[in-house]
């Protein structure tokens, strides 16, 4: 079967199109026909040997799909072949097949269109794990989100929304504002490029405060990292929550004495473990997502589509972070 794959360690310059296996449903699994293949950060540290699983090559990048049942293995239950599905595979989602473990598979909802089923569990299963599970949200909150205008990002400001939150964004750009407060975010705040000298962080803080109001954020919703992170973090109520999701920008330093003065948690949001660990609280979450979708109160915004032929170019978009929204690969 064709495929778009890492044949060497490098950046998305190195992927080629090339011919993989066709896989076979064993016991517990599923073999799905891609229709869409979403892009995620994971992806861009994939092919170059810096995530925490390094697949052998030749391998194709693309952990999350959607698409239809082809073949159910020994002992599956309640899928079926022509089934619409959605699921993660961790890699090997850039290709024209790939076999899934049933419970790491969905069914699609009705009317979810394929590029949409690609791009919800990643992105919405972290942020309502974050928000439900680690920062046990109760609703009303004052939330800060980092990142506002990347998938997650949007993930976030959506679901927090849907818990009746206040909600600011932190954002690299006007356009990107524009963005999140479309997802809606309730106020905006452009931050400048890294690297952040003492005095810029020092700015950024106060109008994080400022925008926070009162007493600060009750949580932090950090998808970036790099510079960015103590500024928020200088932001948070007493007793808030520090949600550490991603760090593209780099992984943060925290002085560990703010901890302290504020009370406050920091927390470490791992989806993928905590779905392979707990995959019954899990399917409860993906549960509640689907509710929120066919009520109109979450859907990815999805901002560019490329052929699979062209999926180096989706990964370079997101690594380079110039996405907004969801990138998708469609088959």
């Amino acid at each position: 079967m064709r495929a778009l794959l890492s044949t060497e360690t490098g950046g998305p310059e190195t992927l080629k199109i090339g011919e993989l296996p066709e896989p076979v449903a064993a016991a517990g699994q599923i073999v799905v026909d891609i229709k869409a293949c979403s892009i995620n950060y994971p992806d861009v540290l994939i092919i170059v040997d810096m995530y925490q699983f390094k697949p052998e090559r030749p391998f194709a990048p693309g952990g999350e799909v959607s698409g239809i049942v082809s073949a159910v293995g020994e002992g599956v239950s309640g899928f079926a072949v022509g089934d619409k599905v959605m699921g993660l595979c961790g890699n090997g989602g850039l290709g024209e097949k790939v076999a899934l473990t049933s419970m790491s598979a969905f069914k699609m909802p009705e009317g979810m269109s394929f590029e949409d089923g690609a791009s919800l569990l990643l992105t919405y299963g972290t942020s309502i794990h974050a928000y439900q599970d680690r920062a046990q949200m109760k609703g009303g909150e004052n939330v800060l989100v980092l990142g506002g205008a990347g998938g997650i990002g949007i993930s976030a400001i959506e679901l927090a929304k849907a818990q009746g939150c206040r909600v600011v964004a932190g954002v690299s750009s006007e356009e990107k504002a524009a963005i999140a407060k479309e997802a809606g975010a309730d106020e905006c705040i452009v931050y400048p490029y890294q690297p952040l000298e003492k005095d810029a962080s020092k700015a950024l803080a106060g109008e994080f405060k400022k925008a926070a109001g009162g007493e600060g954020f009750d949580i932090v919703y950090d998808t970036v990292g790099g510079d960015y992170s103590e500024p928020a973090l200088r932001s948070i109520a007493w007793e808030g929550k520090f949600l550490v999701v991603g760090f593209p920008a780099g992984i943060a330093k925290l002085p560990l004495n703010l901890t302290l003065l504020k009370s406050c948690d920091v927390c470490g949001v791992f989806w993928g473990a905590f779905a392979a660990r707990d995959p019954k609280a899990n399917h409860a979450n993906i549960a509640k997502l689907f509710e929120l979708y066919a009520e109109g109160k979450i859907k990815p915004r999805i901002s560019a589509t490329f052929p699979l032929e062209k999926g180096g170019d989706a990964i370079a978009l997101l690594g380079d972070r110039k996405a907004t929204g969801k990138v998708v690969v469609t088959m």
